[in-house]
């Protein structure tokens, strides 16, 4: 299906087969415990930690956006250390973007290498180059966060599979409504639903998404027994907001090719990156494989100060370290550790409307240029 057919499905998803006098809406179901005389049976809710209707009506919406089998997560963390309880054991050798998001490396240096799980990290260009043998899962992250370099996501793959390992991708800057990994090759979906899926910022979710049964049953097996399991609540708030992704991820993509050409040409700007502009080293693979190029800007100023100024004086960004929401918000990706310059400025451009954020960004950063 094409991203207008998903997203019109996915508003009539729920209510295909409703009841006369069913809500539109699926019911929050808060319940630990159901009613269950006589032995078990599939597909009857037993218990809280097992299953619930409100995660069922996620998951399908889930399954749809990612034309895969959903599991949902309470988190993108919680999504990706099931990837890793489910795929992993003692022995076997996990490789890592020394570029990606920072806490997977964390949680395998403090926790996997316990197991017996050896990693190694490389750069996100360095994954194009191959050298897969001996491992049993690749984690790729492209576009890469913060520094969103983008790799032959098709390539990559097939590599990976042919040296006989796993290759998982995580796709949170990109959403489904950007990018498919699935359909160029990857074994695993993994993203965080905290960002624009969510886009409120008022829910941690995530989710894992693959054509591999045995692999989800697994993944499911730990959800289960683990007991990372989402609240209903959140699962409700999730699946109220995919509704309008579609919208929303359009609108910010549009405002973010506009604004990163005039960050390029801004005098206070030093360096941007942006899979849009054309001069980007990652346009040409961004452009064949991205349906569209994300709402995520990766702009240089002078140094530490200037980027701080530029961040805490503008009045259409708010500081987080985060992004993805309705509101842009950015931040200095150094002071987490990230192999940045100290004045690199993740920039996340969420829905308002153009010009008006344009001019508070431009105030911004010509009062940090002469400040």
């Amino acid at each position: 299906m094409t991203d207008d057919e998903t997203a019109a499905k996915l508003q009539h998803l729920h209510t295909a087969d409703l009841a006369k006098g069913a809500p539109l809406a699926p019911p929050i179901v808060m319940a630990s415990m159901f009613n269950l005389p006589g032995d078990p049976e599939t597909g009857v809710a037993a218990y809280g930690r097992m299953e619930n209707p409100t995660w069922d009506a996620l998951e399908q919406a889930l399954s749809l956006l990612e034309d895969a089998p959903s599991l949902a997560f309470p988190s993108g963390m919680a999504a990706i250390a099931a990837v890793f309880m489910a795929g992993l054991k003692a022995g076997d050798r996990v490789i890592l973007p020394s570029d990606g998001y920072y806490t997977p490396r964390l949680l395998a240096d403090r926790f996997l290498a316990k197991f017996g799980v050896v990693f190694e990290t490389r750069p996100t260009v360095a994954m194009a180059e191959g050298g897969f043998d001996g491992a049993r899962m690749v984690f790729l992250e492209s576009p890469s966060n913060p520094g969103l370099d983008v790799i032959d996501l098709v390539e990559s793959c097939r590599a990976i599979r042919a040296a006989g390992a796993m290759s998982v991708v995580d796709n949170t800057t990109m959403t489904p409504f950007g990018q498919r990994p699935l359909d160029l090759g990857a074994d695993v979906v993994v993203a965080s639903d905290t960002k624009a899926p969510g886009g409120h910022s008022d829910v941690l979710m995530g989710h894992v998404a693959s054509h591999d049964a045995n692999f989800m049953a697994d993944v499911r097996a730990w959800r289960t027994q683990g007991g990372a399991i989402p609240g209903p609540f959140e699962a409700w708030l999730l699946h109220r907001s995919l509704g309008t992704l579609e919208l929303r991820f359009a609108r910010m993509c549009d405002t973010a090719g506009v604004i990163a050409e005039r960050l390029l040409a801004h005098p206070a700007v030093q360096a941007v990156r942006y899979p849009g502009l054309h001069d980007d080293p990652s346009h040409a693979i961004a452009t064949a494989q991205m349906t569209r190029p994300g709402f995520v800007i990766g702009l240089t100023l002078a140094d530490r100060a200037r980027a701080e100024a530029f961040i805490n004086d503008c009045k259409a960004l708010s500081p987080t370290t985060s992004f993805g929401g309705t509101h842009s918000t950015a931040e200095r990706r150094a002071r987490w550790g990230d192999d940045v310059a100290d004045g690199f400025v993740r920039l996340s451009v969420g829905t308002e409307p153009l010009e008006p954020l344009w001019a508070a960004l431009d105030a911004a950063l010509n009062a940090a240029q002469t400040g």
